[in-house]
């Protein structure tokens, strides 16, 4: 046994542990680890803010199951960090955030850039340490890479002294962590085969994270033994494929009301892998809470999110992908009671998703932008977004049909699909990356572009430019109508923009200007920014803002 370095054996234990990429803002806090980072068979993505390096490990952990890392330094680094953190926790996401700290002989001091990491990450992370001794270093990434995976994913936080990081000892490494995958019983299936043989108006809603690709498939074909209508939560629709003829669409913002009566008149709901929060929920209407359990199965990796909302008449405690297994080999039935449900619930999406029957005000027009992606980009392109009511298009009118397709926060971040686009770029350059961002949004993490071109990853950044806070002037219009209050913004030039940063830049006000834009990015071999000049009036695919402000004057 060798003599290390903290900050070599931090890093020996990401490499155990199969880390392929680090994100990261330097920092002169955990200077040893970069250090030991230097000669390390582990991808640095260096990242202009540290804000855009947690979306990026938050990403990861989306895209594989796996923890991303981001590290960053005291203080500032830490609060700037602090967002992804909050993406992680709300997606069930894992993650691990290393955070530099000051010496240790200069704690309880408020020395520069001090922070009390536990009071400050306590409510979102699910675990938060500091490292105190280097040989412990082993033993604590160890049980985050655990913590992070296990039960409900989430985020964890490690604190860096300083001056440990720079401490020599002789110390073991830690085995490659192996998380605990929970099953359900025989006797679950049991009770959920014959939950099912006695409904009449089922569905299935898959949601949450702990999926895998495989995981995926079994889901399908449980569906498809059963002949069962599935749906998937808020900005999860890469959990089934939108092509097959069981697909009943998203419960997401704004969704399909046939999908919603749907879920309200069905006699059993499956719930797998999600929790029916806020948004998919309708803000909590479309299950009674708690209920009687009479009609809710649920599926859930965590003990605490089972019966903490609602009351399940059957509750089990197993990852998404290890009840898809079991449940894809349930016998298939000789018949069901709701023969042809699928059928026409199918029907209700592919009518609610269809681009061409959506006409907006201005030369520009979304539906026919999203027309022209269906026709082009492969069946397997990643779409990333953040927050803002231009995500509409993407998640009602593209088709996700491939697992990892997308990487969008259910907490609703503005500033996460770019950084989220470079992530998903790294990880998987040979498939084609594209993030949508609203023109507010994007100036939250745009400067990740300059990320993209440093480290060559050719995403193509479509910013959809309305000259607002789209979703805040529509609620604004909705009530306090004509009152427009700091929500107006003053753009720069983003295809001039992404000239200076040494990208490619092209700049749409016609749809017919769209698809020539579109293919020129696709060929230039670096990162794109297509701008994209749409009317205000163009608020919502169905209403404009002068829909809702007259709406809300008649009341």
């Amino acid at each position: 046994m060798t003599s290390r370095t903290g900050g070599q054996i931090l890093v020996d234990q990401l490499k155990i542990h199969g880390t392929s990429h680090v994100f990261c803002v330097p920092g002169e806090s955990y200077l040893a680890v970069l250090d030991a980072l230097h000669d390390a068979d582990i991808k640095t993505i260096v990242c202009r803010q540290e804000g855009g390096a947690a979306y990026m490990a938050e990403a990861v952990g989306k895209m594989t199951g796996q923890p991303g890392i981001v590290m960053v330094t005291r203080g500032p680094g830490a609060t700037n960090g602090s967002c992804g953190v909050h993406v992680a926790s709300q997606d069930s996401t894992p993650l691990i955030m290393f955070v530099g700290q000051v010496a240790r002989d200069m704690k309880e001091r408020e020395a520069f850039q001090e922070i009390d990491y536990r009071a400050v990450f306590g409510s979102m992370a699910k675990w938060v340490v500091e490292i105190d001794r280097a040989e412990r270093i082993p033993e604590i990434v160890s049980r985050a890479f655990h913590v992070a995976t296990q039960g409900r994913p989430g985020p964890v936080v490690i604190a860096l002294p300083e001056d440990m990081l720079t401490d020599t000892v002789e110390v073991a490494d830690a085995l490659p962590f192996a998380p605990a995958v929970m099953k359900p019983g025989p006797a679950d299936m049991e009770a959920l085969q014959r939950r099912l043989l006695e409904a009449e108006r089922p569905i299935l809603i898959a949601g949450g994270s702990g999926w895998n690709e495989q995981g995926v498939k079994d889901l399908v074909r449980f569906a498809e033994n059963f002949d069962l209508p599935v749906a998937v939560s808020f900005r999860r629709q890469m959990l089934f494929p939108a092509d097959h003829p069981n697909f009943a669409g998203d419960l997401g913002i704004g969704p399909n009301p046939k999908l919603l009566e749907r879920v309200r008149s069905a006699d059993l709901v499956l719930l797998v892998g999600g929790r029916l929060s806020e948004m998919p929920s309708q803000s909590y209407t479309l299950l009674d809470i708690p209920g009687d359990g009479a009609k809710l199965v649920h599926i859930h990796p965590g003990a605490e999110e089972l019966n903490k909302v609602y009351r399940a008449g059957l509750g089990m405690l197993a990852t998404p992908h290890a009840f898809a297994a079991a449940a894809a080999e349930l016998p298939k039935p000789n018949a069901v009671r709701w023969a042809g449900a699928p059928k026409a619930a199918h029907a209700d999406y592919l009518a609610w998703s269809d681009p061409s029957k959506i006409r907006t005000a201005g030369d520009l027009q979304m539906s026919e932008v999203m027309s022209h992606l269906r026709e082009v980009m492969p069946a397997d392109t990643v779409y990333c977004n953040g927050a803002g009511n231009y995500a509409t298009w993407v998640h009602r009118f593209w088709p996700f049909r491939a697992f990892a397709s997308q990487l969008a926060p259910t907490s609703g971040t503005m500033g996460y699909g770019v950084p989220a686009a470079v992530a998903a770029k790294a990880l998987q350059p040979q498939r084609e990356i594209v993030a949508f961002a609203g023109d507010g949004c994007f100036m939250m993490n745009g400067q990740e572009f300059a990320t993209m071109l440093q480290h060559g990853l050719p995403v193509i950044v479509v910013v959809v430019d309305n000259g607002m806070y789209g979703t805040i002037r529509m609620h604004q219009e909705r009530e306090y109508p004509g009152r427009i209050s700091a929500t107006e913004l003053k753009n720069p030039d983003f295809e001039a923009l992404a000239r200076a940063y040494g990208g490619h830049g092209e700049t749409v006000r016609t749809t017919a200007e769209f698809g020539p834009a579109l293919a020129r990015a696709r060929k230039c071999g670096k990162a794109a920014i297509i701008h994209c000049l749409i009317d205000p009036e163009a608020i919502t695919p169905a209403r404009s803002l002068t829909d809702i402000r007259s709406a809300s004057l008649k009341t």
